[in-house]
């Protein structure tokens, strides 16, 4: 029996490489602790039995952008740690394309962008890539954000024109909207950087009721068939 050592120590030994190659073996899926896959580094070991999986290379998980259709009654995790639990506890979308194995190093160190209130539903970036943070993370709010709205209540006349020219309510001006109606109970919405409150307070300001708010597009990114729970890879050739 030999005392608990880090993975990374024991396979850098085994080997004969560095502890910088061993790391990136380990956090690329390719090495198995008595045939379980282990992606963590500092993982303890003992006497197990390790071994480097057949075709393995020592090349860094590169950051990506990941997608989540939020469900409505959770709130939008806004620190690494809890981003990371809420994106283990959705499911990788078996729909999703862009051909990578989701490893734990692509859900760690995660940055939320976007956040969506709790009873609001949709589309939501969790980022580790600078350029995609920086973009989304500009208070200037360039991008349009579009929502499907279902709402109660009789709405006053001319009252989707007012929205666009911008409208006063409780006080403030709120953003403007350009709204347009799918059917008898729900609106299509789309505006720049929209503030927490906002939608529901749109509605109001024209004698609406929102009952619940979907978000479907953030700039040119429609979250189209991503299932609810779910989230996929923002694909290489995707902008925002």
């Amino acid at each position: 029996m030999t005392d608990p050592m880090r993975l990374s120590k024991r396979l850098a030994e085994q080997l004969g490489c560095s502890r910088r190659e061993a790391e990136l073996y380990i956090e690329g899926g390719w090495v198995s602790v008595d045939g379980q896959i282990i992606e963590a580094p500092y993982f303890k070991v003992e006497d197990q039995r390790i071994e480097l999986l057949p075709g393995a290379t020592a090349t860094e998980v590169q950051p990506v952008t990941l997608l989540l259709h939020k469900p409505a009654g959770t709130p939008t995790a806004t620190d690494p740690a809890s981003a990371q639990a809420q994106l283990s506890q959705a499911r990788h979308w078996s729909g999703d394309d862009a051909r990578l194995t989701p490893r734990d190093r692509h859900l760690a160190r995660q940055t939320a962008l976007l956040a969506l209130e709790p009873d609001v539903s949709g589309l939501v970036v969790f980022s580790q890539q600078r350029e995609v943070i920086r973009t989304l993370a500009d208070p200037r709010g360039k991008l349009e954000h579009e929502y499907i709205v279902e709402v109660a209540g009789e709405p006053e006349e001319g009252g989707l024109a007012l929205l666009a020219k911008g409208i006063g309510h409780r006080g403030r001006v709120l953003p403007k909207a350009k709204a347009s109606w799918q059917n008898e109970t729900r609106l299509r919405i789309v505006l720049k950087a929209p503030q927490a409150g906002d939608l529901r307070q749109l509605c109001e300001a024209i004698g609406l009721q929102m009952r619940s708010c979907k978000r479907i597009r953030i700039g040119r990114l429609s979250m189209a068939k991503l299932p609810v729970g779910e989230w996929r890879f923002l694909g290489e050739h995707e902008r925002f």
